[in-house]
């Protein structure tokens, strides 16, 4: 098993233009929903997520959705910390069915919120990626998310024009103290109480 690193993950985010158009014309808040990632597929980067991994982590992601802290960035930065000078969304839903993450994503009146508006309004294709923590375990060419895995958010990414083309590095390694930092001592409480409970 590898060590713990940053990870990044990416697909196509479909949204209905139509829905973006009569948000706008009505001065509503721009709500998207869509697919955020999926399950025991292998990804563009060569991994697969376990669905039980993901099951676990969009439970406990529900804390952030519920305290108004899902936040997520334009482009992945080079850090597991979401900054709230880049925040361009937040996460307001994120739901399993099946192996697919389903989510909705309203867009925020913020610098980067308004140049992510401006790219859906102007049609262009965005990817939606997943940061989080975690370890790896090689199976022939493909690499296993292992059970230490721990979403921080989704941000918004560009596509590429070729399938495979784009490819998102493995981050710098991080230290469990780094990942106390990212997760205070309640978010870790969560972690184990939501534990306890699966185990029933």
């Amino acid at each position: 098993m590898s060590a713990q690193r940053l990870i990044t993950e990416w697909v196509n985010f479909e949204y209905d233009p139509k829905l973006i158009r009569e948000q706008i014309e009505a001065g509503e808040p721009l709500m998207m929903k869509g697919i955020l990632q999926k399950a025991e597929t292998l990804n563009q980067n060569g991994r697969i997520y376990p669905r039980a991994i993901l099951e676990r982590e969009i439970r406990n992601y529900q804390k952030f959705i519920k305290e108004n802290r899902a936040l997520g960035e334009l482009d992945h930065p080079d850090s597991s910390v979401v900054e709230l000078k880049n925040a361009s969304h937040t996460i307001r839903e994120a739901y399993m069915e099946g192996d697919i993450v389903y989510g909705t994503v309203e867009v925020l009146n913020t610098p980067s919120g308004k140049i992510l508006q401006s790219l859906v309004e102007s049609g262009i294709t965005l990817g939606i990626s997943s940061r989080g923590v975690g370890s790896t375990r090689s199976k022939g060419d493909t690499q296993i998310v292992q059970d230490d895995f721990q979403l921080i958010c989704w941000d918004f990414v560009s596509e590429p024009s070729t399938p495979g083309a784009f490819m998102m590095k493995e981050g710098k390694e991080v230290s469990p103290q780094f990942i106390n930092e990212v997760f205070n001592k309640t978010d870790r409480i969560d972690r184990i109480f939501n534990d306890i409970m699966e185990w029933k």
